[in-house]
């Protein structure tokens, strides 16, 4: 008899909401979805959570539950015609008064504007419910036209300890998991292989599976499991996606807030992630003038020397002067004012657009531009008294003098604040002519 294989992830799927695992904060009891499902009350929405958290498992008991007819798209190999049809045969079955269809599109985030817009008048007038899941932020990925018909659930990655659990039901399940194989695995194994699949229940149980069939003597240890997992886990870290944006922000965040251990943490759970060292070196570089500046500029010098090792030396070397220049900033006296000078002072320049340049203030390298007045009566702040020409203009006519740049009473930046409060009173002197430069 010829038995089509089915994965142990789908095998011992839930059928029902009593043998979810996780997700208790909105399936527990008197929680929205756990409530909505209770009463038959169907709507669409849209699952949005790290891979193996249970969307299409979510779905599925949904449709059961509820007495749906269940229809499965994947936005990676579906378009419009499939929708269509899709639309069309859940059409069909209400016209036949044979109950509501949930079309499930998984991975729907990549669907385009104009495939995401065919759902549109299909959920609108009932013809469908529709559920989505998606491992990107719903916000930036789905039309705000769909996005508003909408009700978005955030499912969560699975702890240790629901993993465990699930993988102690495979293994003591004899008609849909393992349990006729009568494997035997150690809680302290189970729990490794639980800690590897970093809250992925579909990695686990494949892992799992695949375990079971390489386990001599139906013996699965440790040695195998970290064979099985090729010598280490695999991180949730999707370059350009949420986990990717959440890490980097948290690694800056910790920077700023002077927390060189979590600063740390971050960086190296995005190195363990698969991150490019080149592009953190980057960010190192941004983070040295945002957040430190001239408080302590050797923290610019210092996250250069690090981009400059790690382009040079590579991996594990340039990995180690990074984390030296991140603790560097962690540590640093912290001054935001270049940046917000900088921000400032551009949101000035577009606001004018293109003032003229002051005559005394023009390069003058040929006989007509003198001639025309260009760099006449400009003062050379070497010739002045202590290099300063007190209450000269260096703005355009049409614009008042602005300060954008305000030091911070830190680091070095307390020595800089005090010697420009010096040369402004020599400014406001001279303009009210006390004294003579």
């Amino acid at each position: 008899m010829n038995h089509q294989y089915q994965p142990l992830a789908d095998r011992i799927r839930p059928n029902k909401l009593q043998e979810v695992v996780g997700q208790q904060h909105i399936l527990a009891k008197q929680k929205p979805l756990y409530t909505a499902i209770e009463n038959g009350q169907l709507h669409s929405m849209v699952f949005w959570g790290p891979p193996g958290t249970g969307k299409t498992t979510l779905a599925k008991l949904l449709a059961g539950h509820c007495d749906a007819t269940f229809i499965s798209l994947s936005a990676v190999l579906s378009g419009v015609k499939d929708i269509r049809e899709a639309v069309k045969a859940a059409k069909h079955r209400l016209q036949a008064d044979q109950g509501k269809t949930i079309l499930f599109v998984d991975e729907v985030h990549r669907f385009n504007k104009a495939q995401q817009d065919a759902f549109l008048p299909h959920i609108e007038n009932g013809t469908i419910i529709f559920v989505g899941a998606t491992t990107e932020n719903p916000s930036f990925e789905l039309n705000n036209a769909l996005l508003s018909r909408l009700r978005v659930y955030v499912l969560k990655a699975l702890s240790v300890e629901d993993i465990v659990t699930l993988i102690e039901r495979a293994l003591q399940d004899a008609e849909k998991g393992l349990g006729q194989l009568q494997l035997t695995m150690q809680p302290e194994d189970i729990r490794q292989l639980a800690d590897m699949s970093d809250g992925d229940a579909r990695r686990a149980l494949t892992l799992l599976e695949i375990a079971a069939d390489l386990a001599e003597e139906g013996c699965v240890t440790s040695e195998l499991i970290t064979e099985v997992m090729a010598g280490g886990s695999l991180r949730r870290f999707d370059k350009g996606g949420e986990a990717f944006y959440d890490q980097i922000s948290a690694l800056h965040k910790s920077i700023r807030g002077s927390d060189p251990d979590a600063a740390l943490y971050w960086f190296c759970r995005m190195i363990d992630g698969g991150c490019d060292p080149m592009y953190i070196a980057r960010r190192v570089v941004r983070m040295a003038s945002e957040d430190i500046g001239n408080a302590d500029p050797r923290a610019l010098q210092i996250a250069l020397a690090a981009w400059q090792t790690q382009e040079r030396l590579g991996s594990p070397e340039g990995e180690l002067a990074l984390a030296q220049a991140i603790v560097y900033l962690c540590v640093a006296a912290k001054s935001n004012a270049v940046h917000t000078a900088f921000n400032q002072a551009m949101s000035v320049a577009k606001q004018y657009g293109s003032l003229e340049v002051p005559l005394h203030l023009r390069n003058a390298p040929t006989r007509l531009m003198k001639e025309l007045g260009y760099g006449k009566q400009y003062r050379y702040a070497h010739n002045e008294q202590n290099a300063y020409a007190a209450g000269e203009n260096y703005f355009p006519d049409e614009l008042n003098a602005e300060v954008f740049y305000q030091p911070v009473e830190r680091g070095l930046e307390i020595k800089i604040k005090e010697k420009l409060a010096r040369l402004r009173l020599l400014d406001k002197q001279v303009k009210a002519g006390d004294v003579q430069n």
